[in-house]
């Protein structure tokens, strides 16, 4: 689990004392690395009673054209920024470029905390 609660380091790099100990909604979850395949999805309790839908593995993304919205298939990722293993282990990422049934297109949502896959074709 990721600690994520104030640093104990100051913009100035002093150190800065820990004044209680760690409390339970400062942990954070593991990355949800969704990837390409049958629809999967994790519903997740966040705070305040509201739930996340997380995309565990889809094949389906929402893309943008210029002519609308049009729900096409998944065949891989091209390449992603955000790790270059994910393109080997078919990880999407909001700015992974991924193959479509409509061809290229770059994703523009995130889908660990979304719960969907939108994407916009590139030219």
């Amino acid at each position: 689990m990721k600690f994520q609660g104030r640093s104990t380091r100051k913009r100035t790099g002093g150190r800065r004392r820990h004044a209680r100990n760690k409390r339970k909604h400062e942990l954070g979850d593991e990355p949800t690395e969704t990837e390409v395949g049958d629809r999967k999805v994790k519903i997740v309790e966040a705070r305040g009673g509201t739930e996340k839908v997380r995309t565990v593995a889809t094949d389906v993304a929402s893309v943008a054209t210029d002519d609308g919205t049009i729900s096409a298939e998944i065949e891989t990722v091209v390449e992603n920024p955000a790790n270059p293993n994910y393109v080997r282990r078919n990880i999407i990422t909001k700015g992974a470029v991924i193959e479509t049934s409509e061809g290229e297109a770059r994703v523009t949502s995130r889908p660990g905390q979304d719960g969907q896959v939108n994407a916009e074709l590139l030219e």
